[in-house]
């Protein structure tokens, strides 16, 4: 048996909805993790399922015997003591609650050094030295010391668009709005401290800032697997989408293992609260069964057979229906706005922020807005980069247009072309052409960085490779190149039709000002360039700007490339 980590988690995770003391181990030959991401003929690992100790390795049962006997001799209490498979081979994990971190970290490594030694002769000093540490309460905030209304949202894709969503509804509503975003802090919309805040340290800042009378908090999968959530509970939470993205990291390899650590917001959502959930992905769908709270399904289809079962038992809904945004409860439905009058959705061709819009719309009336409001809301919230910064940016000159994203999966890049076909037509059909130019961070593995560039191969007419060179992450330029290169060439695209530049800012240049397909003489065809941009995104938009592309603020602008 090998230790692989200790980690104390402050708030509500994937094993308890409480703080939690995470000991990771090892036990035989190490392997690496093989499988599908998507249940077929591996088995999915449910991370916060507890295993019988008659069912784990013998080493692994004696550790958890040991804390359990640690917490009633030095402590006199009784703690539960989980003992949790992991989708890595060969490892386990131990996990229990705590309140003292000092007392509860040395009874991890306390217990950890008896089942190594089987050591009754040493228990008395361990006894004596978890009594003598530390009584460091956790550093969460529990619903006794709250101070304001929380809605968190989450996903793989379109979890800021549907947070910036909310808090400008809710500002307009006349609310005091706190947001964390990866951008930073927000108050009333504005950037009080810049940064990732996503994780607890965002939320607990937007709680201890005087004034704010609501919060309304993207929650990224990192800060809930190492630290928890900075809160005991929240009053409303919104899970988007799960996809590919940020797999094979911190032992979470598949799609089930990553809804599972998103579905946390939901499941500490309190029960007089709303959970608003995307029927039209299954993994999200099917969390509806882990929550306390009521469930408001969102979707863009036809009601599936569990949407209608739902509505029958006097559920809640967002739909789309007819170009419009409705709010369905049971059987009775309401209009709240035409999707033509949501900027953001450029007049419904930008179908996954539509999904946003339904998401947001949800999300909103359960922390507070009345559907006026929402409809208001929506309505004042624009395309361009003062609300929606570095999401679906659209630049254009003459009959080019460049559209610039965040996207940083093949999922996040799928809708953005879906976004760019509805406006100059598919492949093979297309009035124009469209150049894509691709690459992301290099922490995904190798299968997600080849989807990316097959995505790009075979949805556009032309793909160049940007690098992210702030973002390689443990990678080497050519590991992130090659991987990229390799799922071009998989698509059918020659390695040497694919060009490579070193930034965001020289890819975008070239395609724009030199033999690019998008720099060829205007003769009135559209011709759109793509950009995952995210790393350089003030230095693109100044670029296009002295290069005389404007932003797009309203759809009727791109009626000359339609």
């Amino acid at each position: 048996m090998r230790l692989v980590e200790i980690r104390t988690l402050d708030g509500p995770n994937v094993y308890r909805l409480e703080p939690a003391i995470r000991i990771e181990l090892t036990v035989g030959r190490r392997r690496t993790w093989y499988g599908q991401r998507l249940p077929g003929r591996h088995a999915v690992v449910r991370l916060g399922a507890k295993v019988p100790a008659r069912d784990a390795p013998r080493q692994v049962a004696q550790l958890a015997g040991w804390v359990r006997r640690l917490h009633r001799s030095a402590l006199g209490r009784q703690v539960p003591v989980g003992i949790h498979r992991t989708s890595e081979p060969g490892h386990w994990v131990v996990s229990y609650p705590w309140r003292e971190r000092g007392r509860a970290e040395s009874i991890a490594r306390a217990a950890l050094r008896l089942a190594d030694n089987g050591g009754e002769r040493t228990l008395e000093r361990a006894i004596r030295l978890i009594r003598s540490a530390d009584t460091d309460a956790p550093e969460w905030v529990t619903d006794d010391r709250r101070p304001i209304p929380l809605i968190s949202i989450s996903g793989t894709n379109g979890k800021s668009t549907t947070t910036r969503m909310i808090s400008h509804i809710l500002r307009r509503a006349g609310r005091r709005v706190g947001t964390t975003t990866t951008d930073g802090v927000l108050i009333n919309e504005r950037i009080v401290e810049e940064g990732d805040y996503t994780g607890p340290l965002g939320a607990q800042a937007v709680m201890s800032t005087p004034g704010v009378e609501v919060g309304v908090l993207e929650t990224a999968r990192g800060g809930i697997i190492l630290r928890g959530l900075g809160y005991q509970s929240n009053d409303a939470a919104v899970l988007t989408n799960v996809s590919s993205d940020h797999l094979d990291l911190h032992g979470v390899h598949t799609l089930p293992e990553l809804a599972e650590v998103k579905s946390v917001i939901a499941r500490v959502t309190r029960p007089g609260g709303l959970v608003v959930l995307n029927a039209d992905d299954r993994l999200v769908a099917g969390l509806a069964r882990s929550v306390r709270a009521p469930v408001c399904y969102f979707s863009l289809r036809r009601p599936t057979a569990r949407l209608r079962r739902h509505l029958a038992r006097g559920g809640r809904a967002m739909l789309l229906e007819d170009g419009w945004i409705v709010s369905l409860v049971g059987g009775s439905r309401r209009r709240i706005v035409a999707v033509a009058d949501v900027p953001s959705t450029l007049g419904g061709l930008a179908r996954h922020n539509v999904a946003n819009a339904l998401a947001a719309a949800a999300g909103a009336h359960a922390i507070g807005a009345t559907w006026a409001q929402v409809a208001d809301g929506l309505r004042h919230f624009g395309a361009g980069t003062r609300d929606l910064p570095g999401r679906l940016n659209l630049y254009l000159r003459g009959a080019r247009l460049v559209i610039v994203d965040f996207a940083h999966n093949e999922a996040g890049l799928a809708a953005v072309i879906d976004t760019a076909e509805a406006i100059i037509g598919r492949r093979g059909r297309r009035r124009g052409t469209l150049t894509t130019i691709v690459g992301t961070a290099g922490d995904r593995p190798e299968d997600s960085l080849r989807a990316i560039a097959q995505v790009a191969v075979q949805r556009s007419d032309e793909v160049t490779i940007k690098e992210t060179l702030k973002y390689l992450r443990g990678r080497t330029r050519a590991g992130v190149i090659g991987e990229l290169r390799a799922g071009a060439v998989a698509a059918g695209l020659p390695s040497s039709a694919i060009p490579v530049h070193d930034s965001e800012v020289v890819a975008l240049q070239a395609e724009l000002t030199s033999a690019g397909r998008a720099a060829a003489t205007d003769d009135g065809t559209p011709r759109v360039v793509i950009l995952m941009c995210h790393q350089d995104r003030l230095e693109v938009e100044h670029l296009l700007g002295g290069l005389g592309f404007r932003p797009v603020s309203h759809v009727s602008q791109l009626d000359g490339l339609r």
